[in-house]
């Protein structure tokens, strides 16, 4: 038993830490650190110091950082993995040898996930630093960063889903462009659900970043959307283990 653990462990952390080598990599780069960074932060401007005044939410400024560290660990989670996984197999190969490495498929899903939580987190303290500096406020406790978490561990899963049935990078802008772009501005981001009119908003409680937000905002109180975002990421995780143990390219 002893053995199968140890196992599964390094075998975990030898996926991980071939990612955060490589991600180690890009952040060297000034150019990745500004595209990673700068679209959260023009948001945190152009809505907060623009519109905030004119917008009847009490403390517009901490609502806003909120919606925004859950949208940017959305998509750096998904983002990150997906163009992994989906770069490794298409262009480089190198997903190929990790794949038949002696390492089980669920240690490669625990090893991706947790890079995407790692890349993901990073952008969201960056967030937090903005929100400070432009707003004097930072509107997080424990249980808010645990939502943060576990919303880039569901996103993280669905990266590596997507990034293993991809057949060219022209698919990944399309599903950022009509999925992942309006869950972001429609999931409570910028402004309340209750904003919406009643059809939509139905639609928008589909969206599990619209749970990030809810649990981020209200805690403890959101006990169902804390209990479909547990459930949405160990689907996405069992199915994600599934898909790479049938993997073959």
């Amino acid at each position: 038993m002893t053995d199968i653990l140890l196992n599964r462990f390094w075998g975990t952390y030898a996926v991980f830490y071939r990612e955060i080598l490589l991600y180690k990599k890009k952040v060297m780069r000034l150019g990745f650190v500004f595209y990673s960074i700068s679209t959260p932060i023009l948001y945190l401007m152009a809505f907060g110091l623009g519109l905030g005044s004119r917008i009847s939410i009490p403390d517009y400024g901490a609502f806003l950082v909120q919606g925004i560290a859950c949208m940017s660990s959305m998509t750096n989670s998904f983002n990150m993995v997906s163009i992994s996984v989906s770069m490794g197999r298409l262009q480089s190969g190198a997903f190929q040898t990790v794949m038949t490495s002696p390492v089980s498929a669920a240690s490669v899903m625990r090893g991706l996930v947790l890079s995407g939580i790692i890349r993901s987190m990073v952008s969201v303290i960056s967030i937090m630093l903005a929100g400070a500096l432009i707003f004097h406020t930072l509107p997080f406790d424990m249980m808010a960063l645990m939502a943060l978490v576990l919303n880039a561990a569901f996103f993280s899963c669905a990266g590596v889903m997507f990034g293993l049935v991809i057949n060219d990078m022209e698919h990944h802008a399309v599903l950022t462009n009509f999925i992942i772009m309006p869950m972001s501005f429609f999931s409570g981001t910028f402004y309340p659900l209750n904003f919406l009119p009643d059809w939509l908003r139905g639609i928008v409680y589909l969206m599990p970043l619209s749970h990030t937000t809810t649990i981020v905002r209200h805690g403890s109180e959101a006990l169902l959307s804390w209990i479909l975002l547990i459930i949405l990421t160990l689907v996405c995780f069992y199915a994600g283990s599934k898909m790479l143990e049938k993997y073959g390219e």
